[in-house]
């Protein structure tokens, strides 16, 4: 990797490891903490931005982690599935809970795709753990590798802000990750943008599904 920050190596080590040991969750589970958390479940939300598109679209998620996001675009019907995931406890522990997705050991830094490989790439919860310095890095990873779509959903905030994290700091940001998207680069445009709140406070996470202009 040719990149190694502060962020990466908790991520990449005992810390990581215990966050997927705490989120031991099914596609199910998954479902469900959704609608705990917004009300509505993450595949209702992933068929309000995705179900026109083709299901033999190739699709990236960068931070996949145990790969329990790609499974439920697998349920939708997409094949084509492929995951890169900086901690090697998750990657090996999603190979062995899922069938016909890809999950390597990468980072977001330096995805190891040439450009425009996928059609569409995406994060969930995955931006706002990379320092704000680091985020154009990432990003521009990211939008070199999709040939058509950048997806995400992040935690919102109309600007960057840091929030602690498990008791740490230096490991957490919310943010308008569309609007630094559109900012950095002018090739994208808006598809749909949809702010989600919490039902049990005022905090806020945003899903936006941006395109590259003309594709």
């Amino acid at each position: 990797m040719s990149k190694q920050t502060d962020q990466m190596k908790h991520w990449s080590g005992d810390f990581g490891k215990q966050y997927t040991q705490r989120n031991d969750l099914t596609p199910a589970g998954m479902d469900q903490l959704y609608r705990d958390h917004y009300g509505l479940s993450r595949s209702e939300l992933n068929r309000e931005f995705l179900d026109r598109l083709p299901r033999d679209l190739r699709i990236l998620e960068v931070g996949s982690n145990v790969g329990l996001q790609l499974a439920l675009l697998q349920r939708a019907g997409f094949a084509d599935l492929t995951g890169i995931e900086l901690q090697w406890y998750g990657v090996e522990e999603g190979k062995k809970n899922t069938r016909g997705i890809n999950l390597m050991q990468g980072s977001a830094f330096d995805l190891p795709f040439r450009d425009g490989w996928f059609d569409l790439v995406f994060t969930s919860g995955v931006l706002i753990h990379i320092h704000p310095h680091d985020l154009p890095a990432a990003m521009s990873e990211i939008v070199r590798c999709s040939r058509r779509y950048v997806w995400g959903m992040e935690y919102y905030a109309p600007e960057h802000t840091e929030i602690p994290y498990r008791g740490e700091s230096n490991l957490m940001w919310k943010g308008d990750f569309a609007r630094l998207y559109l900012e950095r680069f002018p090739e994208l445009e808006v598809v749909t943008r949809k702010r989600v709140k919490y039902t049990a406070n005022d905090n806020e996470d945003e899903m936006f599904l941006l395109r590259k202009k003309g594709t």
